[in-house]
C-alpha cells in the first residue's frame, strides 16, 4: 500500500495537497504524521524525515521501494499510477492550463502564504482585516487568485475548475482554507467555489483532522500567544 508521510494537518499546506488528492480520489493509503517539533537540523521531525527525504521535507510518497517528493513529482506520480482516475483533465488543453495553474501556486502567491500561514483550526478575521489593509502584496495575490478562479469557473461551468474534481483543486485547497481563516474578501462566485472545496469529502475529512489536532505549536504561530479555547 501507498504510505504518505505528513506534517501537522492545521499547519502542513504541502501536505494536505496530496493527501487530499488520495482521499478525494479514493486511492488507498497509510498516513504517516509527524509532528512538527521544530525544523532545525537536529529536531526530531528533521531527523525522522530525513531518513526518508533527502531534503527532510513532508509530504513524501512511498511506494514500495520508490519514494517521491515534492508535491508536484508526488501528484504526477499518482495520476501515471491511477490513469483510470483522471487526475487531470482529459482533454489536452485543459491538462495544460491545469499543470500551468499548479505550477503557479507551487512557486507563486508568496506575499499571501507568508503573511496567512495555513491556520485550519484558527478564526482570524481581525488579524485578515490589518493584513488586507497594510499588504498590497497580498491583495494582489488575492486578485490574481479571483480572476483566475472566476476565468475557470466560467469556461468551466463549475463546480470545480476543471468542472470535476482535479489535482488543480487538490492543490489550491490550503488557499481556500487560508482565505476562510483570515476571512479576506471575496466576490459571491468566488466564495462559492471556496466553500464548495470546503465541503469536498477528501478536504473536509483534512479540516476535521486539523481541529481535532489541539496541538498549538508557538513557533507556527507568532502572531497568536496561546491557542483559542
Amino acid at each position: 500500500m501507498l504510505k504518505l508521510y505528513i506534517g501537522n494537518k492545521n499547519y502542513s499546506s504541502w501536505s494536505m495537497r496530496p493527501w487530499v488528492l488520495l482521499k478525494q480520489a479514493g486511492i488507498a493509503f497509510e498516513e504517516i504524521m509527524l509532528r512538527f517539533d521544530a525544523f532545525t537540523p537536529g529536531s526530531q521531525f528533521k531527523t525522522t524525515i530525513g531518513k526518508i527525504n533527502p531534503v527532510a521535507k513532508v509530504p513524501v510518497l512511498v511506494d514500495g521501494e520508490q519514494v517521491v517528493w515534492d508535491t508536484l513529482a508526488i501528484v504526477e506520480y499518482l495520476a501515471e499510477q491511477f490513469p483510470e482516475k483522471q487526475l487531470w483533465p482529459t482533454d489536452k488543453a485543459a491538462r495544460a492550463r491545469a499543470r500551468s495553474l499548479c505550477a503557479e501556486m507551487h512557486s507563486g502567491f508568496n506575499a499571501l502564504r507568508s503573511a496567512c500561514p495555513m491556520n485550519i483550526e484558527a478564526s482570524l478575521p481581525d488579524t485578515g482585516a490589518l493584513i488586507w489593509r497594510d499588504q498590497p502584496g497580498v491583495r494582489a495575490d488575492v486578485a490574481r487568485l479571483v480572476s483566475m478562479w472566476q476565468a475557470q469557473l466560467r469556461a468551466t461551468g463549475g463546480p470545480m475548475l476543471f468542472g470535476n474534481f482535479s489535482i488543480t483543486d487538490a492543490y489550491y485547497a490550503p488557499v481556500c482554507t487560508r482565505l476562510e481563516t483570515y476571512a479576506l474578501p471575496l466576490p459571491a462566485d468566488v466564495q462559492a467555489y471556496v466553500a464548495s472545496v470546503c465541503a469536498l469529502p477528501g478536504v473536509k475529512a483534512w479540516i476535521d483532522g486539523a481541529c481535532a489536532e489541539k496541538d498549538f505549536l508557538d513557533f507556527e504561530e507568532p502572531y497568536r500567544l496561546q491557542a483559542q479555547a
